[in-house]
């Protein structure tokens, strides 16, 4: 990977990805995008930063990354919220910029994908997607979509006879980032954003970190009664005091 694509780059993990990159001897430029700024003090020599709002008609602005040999997307947001209190513009922005966005970008790059060069892409999806979640109903629905959507266009690339695959990042809750007004802290980041880079490098299709410690288990108790096991999320929301 020389040339890659951060969508969502300025904060969070993805800014932890980026910086992992740009510290690298073999990448040659970091393209940063992102609805905010990259601050100053993130900056690197190889890194051209941008601010782009995902819930934008025109995307031909993507059109400047043609050089591009891989492409990470970790735009998204959530709101820890009953259905019943969330904004109908709410459930709006959050299909738009946590999955029609990453749809079309992917439709933008998709010669890159089937075609016969290497072409790294990896998505940031959650293990919300997998498993009812409530309290994050409109936000586990983004991201179950966006599992479907990579599932089934992996199949299509492989029976294209490409060697290039999606990879889905699913972890549960990260420390260190700026996802439900969080701060965000490059220290306790840097591991994942290691191993994630690791897995794309491999074109890997699925990680989901902490699978054999946690969520093994949870997935079993959610396959076995899907329905219990969304009261224990609930009750777990509740006592976590995330709420």
């Amino acid at each position: 990977m020389r040339r890659i694509l951060v969508v969502g780059g300025a904060n969070g993990i993805g800014l932890a990805i980026a910086t992992e990159l740009a510290q690298r001897p073999e990448t040659e430029k970091v393209y940063v995008v992102d609805k905010a700024p990259l601050a100053a003090e993130h900056q690197r020599e190889n890194m051209e930063s941008w601010q782009f709002d995902l819930t934008a008609d025109d995307y031909s602005f993507f059109d400047r990354f043609d050089d591009i040999d891989a492409m990470m997307l970790t735009a998204g947001f959530g709101k820890l919220a009953l259905f019943r209190d969330v904004p109908e513009q709410h459930i709006i922005d959050s299909f738009q910029v946590n999955t029609i966005s990453t749809m079309r970008l992917i439709k933008r790059f998709y010669p890159k994908l089937e075609g016969s060069e290497d072409f790294f892409c990896g998505v940031m999806v959650s293990i919300a997607g997998f498993m009812s979640s409530p309290f994050f109903a409109v936000y586990g629905a983004t991201k179950a979509a966006l599992k479907i959507f990579i599932e089934s266009v992996n199949v299509e690339l492989e029976k294209a006879g490409s060697a290039n695959r999606i990879l889905n990042v699913s972890p549960g809750s990260i420390k260190g980032t700026s996802f439900n007004q969080g701060k965000t802290d490059l220290t306790l980041t840097h591991n994942l954003a290691c191993d994630i880079i690791s897995h794309l490098e491999r074109k890997d299709d699925l990680f989901i970190p902490k699978y054999e410690e946690v969520f093994q288990h949870v997935l079993q108790r959610y396959h076995d009664d899907f329905r219990e096991e969304g009261r224990h999320s609930y009750e777990y929301k509740l006592s976590s005091g995330r709420m």
